[in-house]
């Protein structure tokens, strides 16, 4: 088994980075989970001005799944467990600070754990949100085990669309329109029964999506957020199996530095999404 793995946020300051990595190997088991923070619509941060309450949830919650990992804990309970802690944590720091509602942070995941018996790796995915996996079997053969589509993505485009119609360019004034509609957009995923992505007080258990998997020998697994998956969607970089086969070839660190290049380079990254740039992170597990 070979691991690799970046993390790096968009923001110059090396301490503002939404994205998380961990990595878990015990007894047999090897546990790879990357957290991709939601970019916070609050006008300040109120438990964590250092690294921003987003980092700090993110962080936290891998800290907490760690201690959270028992044997015989299923993923989802291992996530509830760890969630419930980070609230414990966050309600005394958040206590009479007023906290908005749009302020409390969020995150997407996935968590891929990776059981070796038997001479083989039978693998359990855990996704909330958009983070993104592929797969590759053999050589020029990548699957998408969780075909994810983001509703709100396409609420956000034509969003983007009518702002553009309108005249507004400039990527700060295009936030500041849209900052009622990402704000209520927060609101409903940190009050949903079933929410799709972390948060800090779930109504309910995680709407989380569940698959099986068997890695045959000498598979490749590529696991990131959509702002290192930003090499295919939306800029078209790479394709799927282009990008895991980069990855496998040069290295993770050589796709970040060129996914960073094209972002300061185009002048037309910024009219495609939100942020011109986004904080990106992936993990490449070869197995062996």
């Amino acid at each position: 088994m070979k691991l690799e793995h970046v993390c790096a946020g968009a923001h110059p300051d090396p301490m503002r980075n939404d994205d998380h990595v961990a990595v878990f190997n015990a007894a047999g088991v090897t546990d790879i989970v990357v957290i991709d923070g939601g970019s916070s619509v609050a006008d300040r941060d109120y438990i964590d001005e250092h690294q921003g309450d987003v980092a700090w949830f993110v962080r936290a919650f891998a800290a907490a799944l760690r201690n959270a990992l028992k044997p015989g804990r299923d993923q989802q309970d291992c996530v509830l467990a760890a969630i419930a802690d980070v609230r414990a944590q966050f309600m005394p720091l958040a206590d009479g600070l007023a906290v908005p509602l749009h302020a409390w942070p969020i995150a997407a995941m996935t968590w891929l754990r990776i059981l070796h018996r038997d001479g083989a790796a039978h693998a359990t995915l855990y996704s909330l949100g958009d983070c993104k996996t592929l797969i590759c079997t053999a050589p020029g053969i990548c699957i998408d085990p969780d075909p994810f589509v983001n509703p709100q993505e396409a609420i956000l485009q034509d969003c983007i669309a009518t702002l553009k119609r309108e005249g507004v360019d400039d990527p700060l004034h295009r936030r500041e329109r849209m900052l009622p509609m990402l704000r209520a957009r927060r609101e409903s995923q940190s009050t949903a029964q079933s929410p799709g992505v972390l948060c800090v007080a779930p109504q309910g258990p995680f709407q989380a999506r569940l698959r099986s998997l068997t890695l045959a020998y000498g598979a490749s697994v590529l696991v990131m957020t959509d702002g290192f998956y930003r090499l295919v969607d939306p800029y078209g970089l790479y394709s799927d199996t282009a990008l895991v086969e980069a990855c496998i070839d040069a290295g993770l660190q050589a796709q970040l530095d060129k996914l960073r290049n094209h972002e300061f380079k185009s002048t037309e990254t910024a009219a495609r999404a939100v942020k011109q740039a986004d904080d990106a992170s992936a993990v490449l597990w070869i197995g062996t």
